[in-house]
């Protein structure tokens, strides 16, 4: 028999807030996270906006020499895992070890480094490149740091599908304490590719808002006056638990993961499915490991990026899952707040799912002003509406064709 896993602990880094609390207050505030980028210089860069962290500081949670040596997507990732684990309220010296793990998506890695190092290369030569190169830019540093930190030695790896990373991840962690291979596994996602390098090749792709107007305003996933994503910054991670183990300590359980699918557009690299094919048969996969019908699931938190292709394919996607029950869904994409955090977006997504379970809730989809007749569910606009929520599904596609969703609900004991 498959063993039952609960969240128990949450931890987020955004640009709109870095506690859990603060989040949920300012998502429901309908505020955003958008504004003009400060991190870098960005004279000469067709887009200027997005959701980086200018004040972001890692005191209180890692040493000052410590910090220099990870990137900035470790960073977050350690700040939101350590806040995730406090959460908990887990004492992992009195754990057994192989029975912990780390499982972190991330669909760049440590692109601050490598675009810091290439600019040493070229203009010092190679004897400046640092030592700490490869240890800060690779994938897998994240759950690296994380594991080390603690001392876990369970399953311990890094995700990497595009903007599905984290929700890929926390399907992973899932399996791992379902089938027995863990008791805990903390898992999610981080991403800081708001460089010169990543707002440069989002751009030139065209796959960013141009809204100079109006930053603020630019995320705005269904509206028909949609022009691209936001690119953003930050982590979402959670502690993941076998039930009957939380249930031994006396934790805090947000809520139950039920399910998870996953599957390949097989398609163009960047573009979705038009009929958005892959996403529906992520969708049923995760209903099916749920052992749950469509009409059960109360909310969608939608992968909703604000693109004109994306926002169609996913809403086609989801009425050919859901039939009818799709015009009775509670849908909104709190990526119209937060931008798009790339792959760390699911982790962050499914902490404000599971918040809305907990508050009965749903969260807005604000700049919503244009409906579009090829978007026609409801997109919970521009405020939060309360309802009964016990069954939530999270999406999240990446470019490469990757499709990833995950089903968590009320714990009912």
């Amino acid at each position: 028999m498959k063993r039952r896993v609960v969240v128990t602990g949450m931890g987020v880094v955004t640009s709109l807030a870095c506690k859990v609390s603060d989040l949920w207050s300012a998502v429901l505030a309908g505020k955003s996270g958008i504004h003009t980028l400060s991190v870098f210089d960005t004279t000469g860069h067709k887009v200027k906006f997005g959701g980086d962290i200018p004040d972001w500081q890692t005191d209180g949670y890692i040493d000052r020499k410590d910090a220099k040596r990870i990137d900035r997507f470790t960073q977050f990732a350690m700040v939101a895992a350590i806040d995730a684990v406090t959460d908990s309220g887990l004492d992992f010296s009195k754990e057994d070890p192989f029975r912990c793990g780390v499982v972190v998506g991330s669909g760049i890695g440590g692109l601050n480094e490598i675009e810091t190092q290439n600019e040493r290369l070229l203009t010092k030569g190679p004897d400046k490149v640092s030592a700490f190169t490869i240890p800060k830019l690779m994938l897998n540093a994240a759950s690296g740091h994380i594991s080390i930190k603690y001392g876990l030695r369970g399953p311990n790896y890094a995700v990497a599908t595009a903007c599905a990373s984290a929700t890929n991840a926390m399907g992973d962690a899932f399996k791992a304490i379902q089938y027995d291979d863990a008791d805990i596994m903390v898992t999610g996602g981080a991403e800081a590719a708001c460089t010169a390098m990543g707002l440069a090749g989002f751009a030139n792709m065209r796959a960013l808002s141009e809204r100079h107007d109006d930053p603020q305003g630019a995320s705005r996933p269904f509206d028909a006056d949609r022009d691209g994503f936001v690119l953003s910054e930050g982590a979402g991670l959670l502690v993941f638990e076998e039930l009957e183990h939380a249930r031994a300590r006396g934790a805090h359980i947000y809520g139950e993961v039920l399910g998870c699918g996953a599957s390949g557009d097989g398609g163009h690299i960047t573009q979705p499915d038009a009929m958005g094919t892959g996403a529906a048969r992520a969708m049923q996969a995760a209903l099916t490991d749920a052992k749950l019908n469509a009409e059960q699931i109360d909310y969608i938190n939608a992968h909703g990026t604000s693109t004109p292709l994306g926002d169609k394919a996913e809403t086609t996607a989801i009425k050919s899952v859901y039939g009818e029950h799709a015009h009775k869904l509670s849908i909104s994409s709190t990526k119209s707040q937060l931008g798009h955090l790339l792959g760390a977006s699911g982790g962050v997504e499914l902490v404000l799912s599971l918040k809305a379970i907990e508050n009965n809730t749903c969260p807005p989809t604000i700049n919503y002003t244009t409906p579009d007749p090829a978007c026609d569910l409801d997109y919970t606009p521009n405020v939060p509406r309360e309802r009964e929520i016990n069954l939530i599904m999270s999406n999240s596609f990446g470019f490469g064709g990757h499709n990833a969703t995950i089903i968590a609900g009320r714990f009912a004991g």
